[in-house]
């Protein structure tokens, strides 16, 4: 197996010259250019030479080398025509690689992971585009991909919010949405000037490793999370409030209070001071 190229801004910089690559601001580009940062994402991610690996948005493949090198086989999923040919390039020479020319967001991931890995959990590794980052990984989760992990560079402030606690300001839907499915762990802090081009924000990698089964039972999980949708989606109203002018659920106003009630919550309470647990067990009064 060939040792990483990638990685170092020369190299990237002289690949994208050689194919006169222009980055698309509509595809949210930005590759990283520092390897500290790759060993960080392999070690986070906790890649052994038993896992199939699914890379989203491998850009010009310079994780696509590192995970290679540390996994089985490797799936890279990229919907930018124009880098199939770089990927060709510059994922020569290793032999466990597959790259698919498709928008993750319409691919079977669950399928892929069936015919590539035999249906077994797998695990997820990308370098997100920010303006997409959560229907990505929430697809991912309800679509009951067999998953094992999910190791991802998002914004900052994206990582902060999926593991923030009841009561704090980056506490909401993402949330609770990730930790229902999963137990987030920060890995990284990474700076703006570890990619090409330079992005406005800092970034972060998390981990988050999915649970076999979620930490809460509730009744019904679509009902669940509509009500936490609803919760927040104005976020200084009460959660009485938030129900009650939600269109997609049909709950009186006094519904509301009585299930709370029941449940010894206080009537005027906001969205952001419940628990997961709080969340299901009110899913599960109001679904009676």
């Amino acid at each position: 197996m060939k040792e990483p190229t990638l990685g170092n801004p020369q190299n990237t910089i002289a690949v994208l010259k050689k194919y006169g690559f222009v980055f698309q601001k509509k595809y949210g580009q930005n590759f990283l250019i520092d390897p500290h940062v790759l060993d960080k994402i392999i070690r986070a991610a906790k890649i052994t030479k038993d896992d199939f690996v699914l890379e989203i948005g491998p850009g010009i493949g310079t994780m696509t080398q590192y995970l290679a090198c540390a996994a089985r086989k490797v799936a890279a999923i990229e919907i930018d025509k124009a880098l199939i040919p770089i990927l060709k390039d510059t994922l020569n020479g290793y032999d466990n690689i597959k790259i698919i020319n498709g928008d993750v967001l319409k691919t079977d991931i669950a399928e892929l992971a069936k015919k590539e890995n035999a249906g077994e959990p797998i695990k997820v590794v990308a370098n997100l585009p920010y303006y997409i980052t959560t229907p990505i990984i929430m697809g991912l989760f309800e679509n009951h991909v067999p998953l094992k992990s999910l190791t991802v560079m998002v914004q900052k402030e994206v990582a902060q919010r999926m593991q923030a606690g009841p009561g704090t300001k980056d506490y909401g839907a993402l949330s609770l949405a990730v930790q229902y499915y999963a137990k987030p762990y920060l890995a990284a802090n990474v700076p703006p000037n570890c990619f090409m081009p330079r992005p406005k924000v800092g970034s972060a990698v998390i981990r988050l490793e999915r649970y076999t089964e979620p930490p809460v039972k509730v009744k019904n999980e679509k009902l669940l999370f509509q009500i936490i949708r609803a919760s927040f989606n104005q976020r200084r109203k009460t959660l009485v409030n938030g129900l009650k002018n939600c269109t997609e659920l049909t709950i009186l106003r006094e519904e509301a209070e009585q299930a709370l009630l029941e449940l010894g919550i206080d009537s005027n309470v906001r969205g952001e001071a419940l628990t997961l647990e709080q969340f299901a067990a009110l899913a599960d009064r109001l679904g009676e």
